[in-house]
């Protein structure tokens, strides 16, 4: 082979080596700029030149930011992921009587366990799926969000309908609940028929019997499938799901945090002060987005009219910059991060578990501690498309050299970093598709104007 030969084979294999660590950012960006010219400009951004970060809880807090689908572009997309039914589910109802029904009849199923009862069913949930686990391996190679989601879904089912999940239920919902979050990741389309099967359950069920509190009067008993699925067995399930994965993956990429646990030696407050720090840098919500009903006054600046879409950017409202992970900061008031709002503004739709998810959070957590050393190298970022690559470690089990730990550690992130070129690639495929096809269909704009018109139709499927 020639000079000129060798010299080429060396840069194409340099480009190849190198691709894990430009290729998928590359993509992202690509991306990005894709979803906001098909998808359409639109909306304030807040942080941002008109909605300072100062002014951000008083402008996402006011009365007026209280629209939520109708008038927004970028609803249509919501919408196509969030199908059957998006027209019901709470985030998305317009303020009114209907939304007031929907987000009572929540607080009511969510009050009905005290924090004792939380507690015991929790903890009872995730040992159950932890059983299931390979007992004869000496560790487990697991994706932690897809770890997590079974508790979960048994956990929800259980509260609303106040008997144990059984385990076609379980499937069904985790079924559910995956293919809504892998379709708003973009790493797959999405499976109409998975969640049409959880649909037909629900109503089945409902027609025979009912969940002991009452579902909302103002809704249809198609509708009333719709609000279960929508609330408790899609965003309940894959939002505390994500919230564990998100806990468990810290917890194994930062070994003296997660070691000062194992000894047992902290104070109680401190695995609620890692649930407070990792809610810090990976914020659950990206962008919500709030389409203002009357014109927002603002002291020294022009008011915001009223037709406008907020776009309310939590990672960059929080800081979530990926800088230094410190439960400690969480100590003292001086050094406490003031802008934190894991569980939104408590003026405008605030989650509904935000009072006892970091409770559940911590009982799943020691769970999973009480058996297992965690351990990863993989990448963590807040969208988390991969799902939280961990190994299990069982305590019972020997204990790895320095040797084996390097080895084990160094082949997952090997692996980890791999799997991101395929997997950016299918993102931009799929997520331009679906941006396209969401705007295609237009499931939220032809909702309201049929509404408009006399007669709403189904959006039921959104196929």
């Amino acid at each position: 082979m020639s000079a000129q030969g060798w010299t080429t084979l060396a840069l194409t294999l340099a480009v190849v080596v190198s691709l894990p660590y430009w290729l998928p950012r590359t993509v992202i960006a690509l991306r990005v700029r894709i979803f906001a010219r098909v998808g359409g400009e639109e909306g304030i951004q807040a942080p941002g030149r008109e909605v300072p970060a100062e002014e951000f809880k008083q402008v996402y807090g006011h009365p007026a930011a209280n629209g939520r689908s109708r008038g927004a572009a970028l609803s249509d997309l919501f919408w196509y992921w969030l199908s059957p039914g998006p027209e019901i589910h709470q985030e998305h109802l317009e303020p009114g009587p209907r939304y007031d029904d929907v987000a009572r009849t929540t607080r009511q199923i969510l009050a009905g366990l005290s924090r004792e009862q939380w507690t015991e069913l929790v903890g009872r949930c995730t040992r159950r799926v932890l059983d299931e686990l390979d007992d004869t391996t000496d560790v487990h190679r697991v994706r932690l969000r897809d770890l997590m989601m079974p508790v979960w879904a048994e956990v929800y089912y259980e509260v609303v309908f106040r008997e144990r999940c059984p385990r076609y239920a379980r499937d069904l919902i985790v079924g559910n609940a995956d293919d809504v979050v892998s379709a708003l990741k973009c790493t797959r389309l999405r499976h109409m028929d998975r969640r049409s099967r959880l649909t037909t359950h629900l109503r089945d069920r409902l027609a025979h019997d009912p969940p002991p509190v009452p579902l909302p009067s103002t809704l249809s008993e198609r509708e009333r499938a719709y609000y279960l699925q929508g609330t408790f067995f899609n965003t309940a399930v894959v939002q505390m799901s994500e919230a564990m994965a998100h806990l468990l993956l810290a917890l194994a990429t930062h070994r003296p945090v997660q070691d000062r646990l194992a000894a047992g030696e902290e104070d109680a407050d401190f695995l609620d002060r890692v649930i407070n720090e990792t809610l810090q840098h990976f914020p659950l919500f990206g962008v919500a987005h709030r389409i203002t009903s009357d014109a927002i006054p603002r002291d020294g600046r022009d008011p915001i009219p009223a037709g406008s879409v907020l776009l309310f950017n939590y990672p960059e409202y929080q800081g979530s910059d990926g800088g230094r992970f410190d439960p400690d900061r969480w100590l003292s008031p001086d050094t406490r991060p003031s802008a934190f709002i894991p569980f939104g503004v408590t003026a405008n739709r605030p989650c509904p578990a935000r009072g006892f998810a970091v409770l559940t959070m911590r009982v799943a957590a020691e769970e999973t501690l009480r058996r297992f050393r965690l351990e990863s190298s993989a990448e963590h970022t807040r969208s988390l498309p991969s799902r939280g690559p961990c190994l299990l470690v069982p305590r019972t089990g020997a204990l790895w050299g320095p040797v084996g730990r390097r080895i084990r550690l160094a082949a997952l992130r090997l692996a980890d970093r791999w799997a991101a070129v395929p997997r950016s690639l299918v993102q931009l495929v799929l997520g331009s598709y679906m941006v396209w096809d969401a705007r295609r269909q237009g499931l939220c704009r032809n909702y309201f104007a049929a509404s408009s018109g006399g007669s709403a139709p189904s959006v039921a499927a959104g196929r």
